[in-house]
């Protein structure tokens, strides 16, 4: 196991930023850590990585207790925070050399990680030159350096434009592939291309732990439907395996069933039959998005 996580609490005076908060990750997995602003992501990560201790509970990394043995933890554990340390008056080989030789490492692993990252075009420059896409490859580039077995991502897409945003997950994918990942970020469509496995947090609670998988195929499905006139919510409540139905405004409604089976022709037959004009009738999958907003929203 190469993280876990048992029943970790911490409070910031009469703020509890967690509670009781339990998960384990295999090795070789990427899961998307995700919650609104303040939920304690940053928290649990500071947690993870030693810089912060937990109030309550334990936390292991490869085995290794965080609290009892946390140089063990450090070297097996590369971090990216989320405000990127760079000391941009440095050029991209001299920064990487500097931080090797804390971590004694030879030079052979610094052109090595600046390959692995696609750094080469611009190791010569110093770093408050480049992109910031390029910024936050010298900082994955800095935590891979000792070439540590877990990586913890915190929002290592914040402020990229969409060219770069590609350009980092498709350079997490090629990492992931020897690394266990946890990653935090507000994008649900990263998770979604990246990750096998999603936690989801709360006002410091563990709300949801789901393989990505099992989302796609879970046995729920949303149709939305246009009426050329306003219907009671009551009436479509009629149709079968129906579990929930809303108006989004105007004569546009969104009726959730309880089954994997495609049920447009049901919806149109229905309305059929009741003398009611279909405008328009669309399957929407219930997705990650759809899921965050139904455990964090108010």
């Amino acid at each position: 196991m190469s993280l876990k996580v048992i029943n970790i609490s911490k409070s910031f005076g009469s703020q509890k930023a967690l509670n009781k908060v339990s998960f384990e990750i295999k090795k070789g997995e990427i899961v998307g850590f995700l919650g609104p602003n303040g939920a304690g992501k940053s928290t649990m990560m500071k947690i993870l990585t030693t810089y912060s201790k937990a109030d309550k509970g334990e936390a292991f990394v490869n085995e290794y207790d965080v609290l009892s043995k946390p140089r063990e933890v450090q070297k097996c554990i590369g971090y990216l925070p989320e405000h990127n340390p760079l000391y941009k008056d440095m050029y991209v080989k001299e920064y990487l050399a500097f931080n090797a030789e804390v971590y004694k490492i030879s030079k052979k692993r610094i052109t090595k990680v600046i390959e692995q990252t696609g750094l080469s075009p611009e190791a010569h420059k110093k770093i408050g030159a480049l992109s910031k896409g390029y910024q936050q490859r010298v900082g994955l580039a800095s935590a891979l350096l000792h070439d540590p077995e877990v990586l913890i991502l915190d929002e290592p897409t914040t402020g990229l434009d969409p060219n770069q945003l590609i350009e980092i997950r498709k350079l997490i994918k090629q990492i992931s592939k020897k690394k266990t990942i946890l990653l935090s970020t507000h994008i649900m469509k990263e998770v979604e291309a990246v990750c096998d496995r999603v936690l989801i947090i709360n006002q410091g609670v563990l709300v949801a732990d789901k393989k990505l998988s099992d989302l796609r195929e879970e046995n729920e499905q949303i149709i939305e439907v246009e009426f050329d006139y306003r219907v009671e919510e009551a009436f479509l409540q009629r149709l079968p395996k129906v579990t929930k139905v809303l108006n989004t405004g105007g004569f546009v409604y969104e009726i959730t069933f309880g089954t994997s089976k495609d049920m447009r022709s049901v919806v149109f037959d229905f309305a059929h039959d009741n003398k009611l004009k279909t405008l328009q009738l669309s399957r929407k999958n219930k997705n990650l998005e759809g899921l965050f907003t139904e455990l964090t929203g108010n």
